[in-house]
């Protein structure tokens, strides 16, 4: 199983309204594509105060090869969503992990 994490920094005025979109707008689009098997939206507790708020948001998926298709298909114009709605309030950096038994 792998795990594609995007981490977002988010300007703490925004927060919510970021969260809500996440869960109700963004995340649905994503699964809508039918590659990631399940997603999780955490909040980081340990961070520093830089005004803003991190989220970790992950999707699993069952196969390297699904998540190339879904990552030449569809991922640019998702990750292009965020930027349109959140350009200069955000930061965020992606990860593909690996899940070990």
């Amino acid at each position: 199983m792998l795990i594609h994490n995007i981490t977002y920094n988010i300007d703490k005025n925004l927060e919510e309204e970021f969260l809500t979109w996440m869960k109700n707008i963004h995340i649905p689009e994503v699964m809508k594509t039918g590659f990631p098997k399940s997603q999780k939206v955490m909040r980081l507790l340990t961070e520093l105060d830089n005004g803003g708020t991190t989220f970790s948001v992950q999707y699993k998926f069952d196969s390297i090869e699904g998540f190339e298709v879904f990552e030449n298909e569809y991922l640019d114009d998702l990750h292009d969503e965020v930027h349109k709605k959140y350009r200069g309030n955000y930061v965020h950096f992606v990860s593909l992990l690996e899940e070990l038994d």
